[in-house]
């Protein structure tokens, strides 16, 4: 399976080798930054230009849940291992941890001097690994 965004705001689930399109979500109203499938492989979960981060459920066929609190752009997203938390990297310097269960954000993380380009849970894990554009690399506890 290969997802891919494209300039109208869509992105594309393709299945291969045939390269036959699985399905199609629409719902950001800017460009998509960054995708993570869910470990259980129900959900996707999507980062964009629209500063914020949704989530998709395969069997609904659309997003269930729109994630809203950071200024800017966000670059990237990731799940945590259980499935229970979501991580967004974004330009206005900060990283979050949303609780997908309560639809809010736990943890707004600040120490970057510039834009959080990628952000990456440490599998099995409360550890998050961020960059930068400030040219760091930076460890976190999600719980602190």
């Amino acid at each position: 399976i290969v997802v891919t965004g494209s300039d109208d705001h869509l992105w594309k689930m393709w299945a291969l080798p045939d390269g036959n399109i699985i399905m199609t979500g629409e719902g950001h109203t800017d460009w998509l930054s960054g995708c993570c499938f869910h470990p259980s492989g129900s959900h996707l979960v999507t980062s964009s230009g629209d500063t914020t981060v949704r989530i998709w459920d395969f069997s609904k066929r659309g997003y269930i849940l729109t994630l809203e609190g950071h200024a800017h752009t966000i670059w990237d997203c990731s799940w945590h291992s259980c499935g229970d938390f979501v991580a967004s990297a974004s330009m206005d310097n900060t990283n979050r941890i949303w609780d997908v269960n309560s639809e809010r954000c736990r943890y707004t993380m600040c120490g970057h001097k510039d834009s959080v380009n990628s952000i990456e849970f440490l599998p099995f894990s409360n550890t998050v690994l961020t960059s930068s554009a400030d040219k760091t690399l930076s460890l976190w506890d999600a719980r602190t």
